[in-house]
């Protein structure tokens, strides 16, 4: 089992920056990738970077390359998405997610944290 936390979220206007934090527990050491999904008010869930544990190799999803960073700190077990250059589409409660295979699905969820964009 692999727990998930995030914090870092809030309002933020046009252009502005936020960092979202996700703190892991657990069987960390068993996990393969780590990643951030949003969902916005009614659209469905979606991708938006991932970090594989071990090697620290990433993916975006198109909207967001060359505004998000996705990092990690293996140290604290604890993973990141900087955000730059916001727009109000990026407004979503955004989640952390782990799996334990890239073979398996995102199994471990956090709760969520809100982000705004005001324009």
């Amino acid at each position: 089992q692999v727990q998930v936390v995030e914090s870092g979220g809030g309002l933020v206007q046009t252009g502005g920056s936020l960092r979202l934090s996700c703190a892991a527990s657990g069987r960390t050491f068993s996990t393969y990738d780590m990643g951030w999904f949003r969902q916005a008010p009614g659209k469905e869930r979606e991708f938006v970077a991932a970090i594989n544990w071990s090697v620290g190799s990433t993916t975006y999803a198109n909207p967001v390359k060359g505004r998000f960073t996705i990092s990690r700190d293996n140290a604290k077990n604890t993973m990141y998405l900087q955000m730059n250059s916001l727009k109000p589409e990026d407004t979503a409660v955004y989640y952390c997610a782990a799996r334990l295979s890239y073979l398996q699905a995102y199994d471990y969820w956090g709760q969520g944290t809100q982000v705004t964009v005001s324009s």
